[in-house]
């Protein structure tokens, strides 16, 4: 499981990405739009391309917060 945790959206459009231009230019498919809107798992080809629009690395956006069964599983 993880958590976002920055605002993606306003980490993107701080550097010039706006809803309209990632449309526009098809940088983000609309359903990854969503998920992200919804808190919901994106690929790591979509983590890295937010990555490089934002000059950021995946730990600056993403935090993975383990279950109670991974912790019980894997620890």
């Amino acid at each position: 499981m993880f958590r976002y945790k920055i605002d993606v959206f306003q980490e993107l459009k701080k550097h010039g990405f706006n809803h309209t231009r990632i449309q526009r230019e098809k940088l983000l498919p609309a359903q990854t739009v969503q998920n992200i809107k919804a808190g919901k798992s994106i690929t790591l080809e979509t983590l890295n391309k937010i990555c490089i629009m934002c000059k950021l690395q995946p730990g600056d956006i993403i935090e993975v917060i383990p279950t109670s069964e991974e912790i019980i599983k894997y620890y």
